[in-house]
């Protein structure tokens, strides 16, 4: 579980400083950099380890895991968080659990319960209030909404598949090899992004250089670890309390905090997903 609480503070960490760095880099070359160096630094750990050797159909899945979740997932948040702040960014990420849940129950085995439609009704519900929050200015904040979208979707997606993979490999060769495949997907921008790290303060430098190490090399290989031993659905639930971290931290760091209205979304997104997720309880047995 503590490993699941450090990826959960440094993935909203990671909220604020795509905010931050959306000024000095763009959502493809941010995404090239951050993939950069968290692939060196999982690399040094996973060879120490010796040399992975996936199946064909293993490697399906990781290069599948790597476009979306490391290459789709970054340059649609960091894109989208061009246009929405970091809190409704993280909260509109939030309907993820509820994907996971029905992702895993077509693909996993496990059951689609009543509980669980309510709670995809009640989350995108929420989704759309968030949507229409915010500035005047409505079709940008509508693309951000569906940028970030798009990322809970592959997010999703990429959790259900990894599921398998970490029950027969180790977590960090798990991370390392789709980490790398993103940042391959992502070579497209390394001209912008040799070019922006040469106009970008040092400060951002070593943002970016933050973004790769702690919220992609380490937050990502602790969440593949704990995902060995969690249920995928189980595992997506514990991401509630990263919007409210990255609320703080932009209050703290950016001096920025979400619409008024998006505030009454996000809560009817976790309550949609808190019913998803609901278990119910076993009917009591008559006396006799």
């Amino acid at each position: 579980m503590a490993a699941v609480c450090v990826t959960l503070v440094l993935w909203a960490s990671a909220f604020v400083a795509i905010r931050h760095l959306g000024t000095d880099f763009g959502p493809g070359p941010l995404s090239l950099g951050r993939l950069l160096v968290g692939a060196l630094a999982l690399g040094v750990v996973a060879l120490g380890r010796g040399v992975p050797r996936p199946t064909g159909r293993q490697w399906v899945s990781l290069v599948t895991i790597g476009v979306l979740w490391f290459g789709v997932y970054n340059i649609a948040l960091n894109e989208g968080e061009r246009r929405v702040d970091a809190g409704t960014a993280a909260m509109l990420i939030q309907v993820s659990p509820v994907l996971i849940a029905v992702l895993a129950a077509i693909f996993l085995s496990e059951r689609f319960t009543p509980q669980l439609a309510l709670g995809l009704t009640l989350a995108f519900s929420g989704v759309a209030v968030i949507g229409l929050a915010g500035s005047p200015d409505g079709d940008r904040d509508v693309v951000g909404v569906a940028l970030c979208l798009l990322a809970a979707v592959v997010y999703a997606v990429s959790l259900v598949l990894q599921k398998p993979l970490v029950a027969s490999l180790p977590a960090v060769h798990v991370t390392w090899l789709a980490c790398s495949v993103g940042a391959v997907a992502c070579l497209p921008f390394a001209g912008g992004l040799v070019t922006e790290v040469g106009d970008a303060p040092a400060s951002s430098v070593a943002w970016l250089v933050y973004l790769g190490v702690f919220p992609t090399a380490i937050a990502f290989t602790t969440y593949a670890f704990a995902l060995r031993h969690m249920s995928a659905s189980s595992l997506g639930v514990t991401t509630y309390i990263v919007p409210v971290l990255t609320i703080v931290m932009s209050l703290v760091f950016l001096d920025e905090v979400p619409p008024g209205a998006a505030y009454v979304g996000g809560a009817l997104a976790l309550v949609g997903v808190a019913v998803a997720r609901r278990t119910a309880r076993p009917r009591p047995i008559p006396p006799g």
